[in-house]
């Protein structure tokens, strides 16, 4: 029989797709406020993967990431879902457009092996956490670098996607091997120089 372990916490990584540079920095300034210190962003850029959201974002979206300093429990994935969807009606209600979002929020969480994210819809390849919340492993780690499934999204499988994910991943294990945020790095490099003498 296997052991049960205690799983180690994991990184909390939020896509954020926006009609502008505007209703993104609206919103990373609330999601600041509810998840913290952040700890890695890739700055908004033109997202051209798809036309799927244009009906509710408009014709020239942009695409965001943020990572977050401080772990989570990958159970409490469904709840950050449910809370993200929330915000992306009350923000749809501010703006004047119940129903059509200028802001779609995409938390997902990132172990050392792979990246997951949380959707409300059901496919072969996702598996059901709680609460109508699935998750889908989008990408996994083997040899230095990130890897897409078969059903990975094609936005995922960019270079940019990947590169980014790749140093969030490096800041995770940073994080998991040393207790310390990756920010206080050099305070704990001026430790250890000061333990040797």
């Amino acid at each position: 029989m296997g052991e049960i372990r205690k799983l180690s916490p994991v990184m909390l990584v939020m896509g954020v797709l926006a009609k502008n540079a505007e209703s993104f920095f609206a919103v990373r300034e609330q999601l600041r406020k509810i998840y913290g210190e952040e700890e890695l962003v890739l700055e908004p850029f033109d997202f051209t993967f798809t036309n799927y959201y244009v009906e509710e974002i408009g014709e020239r979206p942009i695409r965001a990431f943020i990572a977050y300093e401080t772990l989570i429990a990958r159970e409490s994935i469904p709840g950050i879902k449910l809370h993200t969807n929330e915000m992306e009606l009350e923000i749809a209600r501010e703006n004047g457009t119940p129903g059509l979002r200028p802001v779609n929020l995409d938390p997902g969480y990132m172990t050392l092996g792979q990246f997951f994210l949380a959707t409300t819809k059901d496919q072969r390849q996702r598996v059901y956490v709680r609460d109508g919340i699935f998750v889908e492993p989008t990408l996994y780690f083997e040899a230095g670098h990130f890897h897409a499934f078969d059903w990975t999204y094609r936005d995922y499988q960019s270079e940019k996607y990947i590169q980014y994910l790749e140093q969030v991943r490096s800041r995770l294990a940073f994080r998991l091997s040393t207790g310390v945020p990756y920010r206080l790095r050099a305070s704990l490099q001026t430790q250890a120089k000061k333990a040797k003498r």
